[in-house]
């Protein structure tokens, strides 16, 4: 008869690699804020990352903003048409474009494009020994290669999703112009008209949580990076899952507590 181990003891093992996995996440975070405000601060580095997260990234999130605003207007339109109340299409469109769509659509595509990027890109420096080749040079490689790529998450990811938020009405624009023949301004003003200061403050910060979320996952993962080839690929489709897997979880807390402010 083969033996097995019991299952008590696969289960204690997990549950003990969970909580080390978490911990260590734990301090990966709390080095990060200690780094981030103590110089060097490689504001070129910072830049530079800045601009192959933002600007490489403005295509790609130019085309999704601009299809969303044309898809979600015209799959809103039988509805209202149905009560007569197609004057209201701005108005819906905008809130719900600037309360979840731009910062969530963007944040995804980011999570994808950028994050497997980060995860991939530190996963092949660690198993290639360059990190530690830093260390040797007496270069910090954590505040080089993670504190500057978190950072200019957190700074453009946020800038990419008011940029998507808009592109995402100018379609929805070219939706309703097409229809009905509504002046730029009469759409902008309906459109703005239910939008409060909340709805945009509450937008930023989930962007600005949702950058720092990105950045940080992305370099933890790739940074921890073992087993040759094979981790580096597992760093990048974790870093992805597990990026996208926490921005909805923030985003359903922060439209919670959004809502709370808004009626209470």
């Amino acid at each position: 008869m083969i033996n097995s181990r019991p299952r008590k003891y696969l289960f204690t093992k997990g549950l003990d690699q969970y909580f080390t996995d978490v911990y260590k996440a734990y301090k990966f975070v709390i080095r990060f804020f200690k780094e981030a405000f103590h110089p060097p601060f490689h504001l070129r580095e910072i830049i530079n990352q800045c601009y192959e997260i933002g600007v490489k990234s403005l295509p790609l999130i130019t085309l999704t903003g601009f299809i969303t605003g044309i898809v979600f207007t015209k799959q809103s339109r039988p509805s209202l048409s149905e009560f007569g109340a197609t004057s209201w299409l701005p108005s819906l469109i905008s809130i719900a474009i600037v309360r979840a769509l731009g910062a969530l659509v963007t944040a995804l595509i980011c999570a994808g494009k950028v994050g497997s990027s980060i995860g991939a890109e530190l996963g092949s420096m660690k198993v290639t020994e360059q990190i530690e080749a830093m260390e040797v040079s007496a270069i910090n490689p954590f505040k080089y290669l993670v504190t500057t790529r978190v950072l200019a998450c957190t700074i453009t990811i946020p800038i990419l999703g008011l940029y998507c938020g808009f592109v995402a009405l100018m379609g929805s624009y070219f939706s309703v112009y097409t229809n009905e023949s509504t002046s730029i301004v009469s759409f902008f003003h309906n459109g703005f008209s239910t939008i409060t200061f909340l709805d945009v403050f509450s937008s930023v910060i989930k962007s600005i949580v949702f950058g720092f979320t990105i950045g940080i996952i992305g370099c933890y993962k790739g940074y921890n990076a073992v087993h040759g080839t094979l981790g580096v690929g597992r760093a990048a489709n974790q870093a992805v899952v597990l990026a996208m897997f926490l921005v909805f979880i923030e985003e359903v807390t922060i439209v919670q507590i959004a809502n709370w402010i808004r009626y209470y």
